[in-house]
């Protein structure tokens, strides 16, 4: 799983066995550590919510991020043609842009950086 941090925007990208893994399990995670210790790392994961809603919410607390996502709305993602889901969260300056999309392969890369991709609708595409 990937995360982009932008401004006012949370942006995660998933391959095909994440996506698959998340849907069993109802839960992805990855940790980045900055430093060594307990207190100089960061984790971040999508998590499946029961579908009390219809958008994507945020829980922050201590060194963790969670995106939640409505099962409902994760099935019909992961089975559809839909790159993403999105929404927005909060107010004013606390606004923020969530987005969860399906990790396709880089064109211009190497297979092996390609591993675990959904393929290119563009490859083979020409100007």
């Amino acid at each position: 799983m990937k995360l982009r941090i932008h401004q006012n925007s949370l942006r995660l990208r998933l391959g095909p066995s994440e996506i698959a893994r998340l849907l069993a399990s109802g839960r992805i995670e990855e940790t980045i550590h900055f430093a060594p210790g307990e207190n100089a790392k960061l984790t971040y994961a999508l998590e499946l919510a029961p579908d009390q809603g219809h958008d994507l919410s945020v829980r922050s607390i201590a060194r963790e991020i969670v995106v939640l996502v409505p099962r409902a709305q994760a099935q019909q993602w992961a089975d559809g043609d839909a790159v993403g889901i999105s929404a927005e969260t909060g107010a004013g300056e606390n606004r923020l842009a969530l987005l969860i999309e399906k990790d396709f392969a880089c064109i211009d890369r190497k297979a092996d950086l390609n591993e675990d991709t959904f393929p290119n609708p563009k490859t083979g595409a020409t100007c």
